[in-house]
């Protein structure tokens, strides 16, 4: 199934709000955060189907006019099912100046023989910033299912004055890299990533990181985190853990952190 999602976040008289949107089939966009009182907009992705099925391409399109803050929300776990060819997913993001985005959906649960692509381009503006993460895991681990996936790939680009600022690329396939080796998995079944950038120059990117540390300490005994830090206004949170709330959890209390920021 070819499917798309076209949302514009528009800005005017100090609030965010639905420009435009355009979904085909099995999409579906509804507001929440209501009960928010920041005037930021707050949409959450759903869907009609169980998950990604083979020969899905799923085309994503966000687009940020000035001043505009767009927080997106999944609507649960996503199954990725057994395929015989593959899957595809692109999300393409276009952030003018003085926004806000931040995407943290929940964990991705790749079925038996699963062939899967995700790849985010984002351009983002000045004064601006993105928060955006993944989770993978190792599949159904309740039917045996512990890395049997064919592949995994989530490729990220961020750029800022059509310059490449951050690039992250996750890979897994199990029969060309052992994924419990020493320097991949090793022994833990689920695996996360957050990125935070921003082209703001109030950022206490240093404060931020022991924030978040001091956080990921309180969950010691049942998550490895690490944080890297950019050059420039920015960081890289990796987790690595059994299970997939939470990490989840954990990243959208990171989200709420880094999203007061905008």
């Amino acid at each position: 199934m070819d499917s798309r999602l076209n949302i514009i976040a528009g800005f005017k008289e100090g609030e965010s709000y639905v420009k435009d949107l355009y979904v085909s089939l099995p999409f579906r966009v509804v507001s929440v955060g209501q009960r928010k009182s920041d005037k930021k907009l707050y949409q959450m992705i759903m869907s009609s189907s169980p998950g990604i099925l083979d020969g899905d391409h799923y085309h994503l399109e966000v687009a940020l006019e000035k001043g505009a803050s767009l927080q997106l929300q999944s609507q649960s776990y996503q199954r990725l099912f057994n395929m015989k060819d593959k899957a595809v997913q692109e999300l393409n993001v276009k952030m003018e100046d003085e926004t806000s985005f931040a995407y943290v959906p929940h964990p991705v649960v790749p079925h038996e023989d699963s062939n899967f692509k995700s790849k985010a381009c984002i351009h983002i503006g000045k004064n601006s910033q993105i928060i955006i993460s993944e989770i993978i895991t190792c599949g159904r681990k309740h039917y045996g299912e512990v890395f049997k996936l064919k592949r995994f790939q989530n490729l990220m680009e961020i750029y800022h004055d059509n310059k490449l600022a951050v690039k992250d690329n996750v890979l897994i396939q199990p029969d060309m890299i052992p994924i419990s080796s020493i320097g991949n998995l090793e022994q833990y079944t689920h695996q996360g990533t957050l990125i935070f950038y921003s082209t703001k120059d109030n950022v206490d990117k240093n404060g931020l990181i022991e924030e978040i540390i001091e956080v990921a300490g309180q969950h010691r005994k049942d998550m490895e985190v690490g944080v890297s830090a950019m050059e420039d206004n920015g960081f890289v949170v990796r987790a690595l853990g059994h299970g997939g709330e939470l990490m989840y959890n954990f990243f959208l209390y990171v989200q709420e952190i880094l999203w007061k920021l905008g």
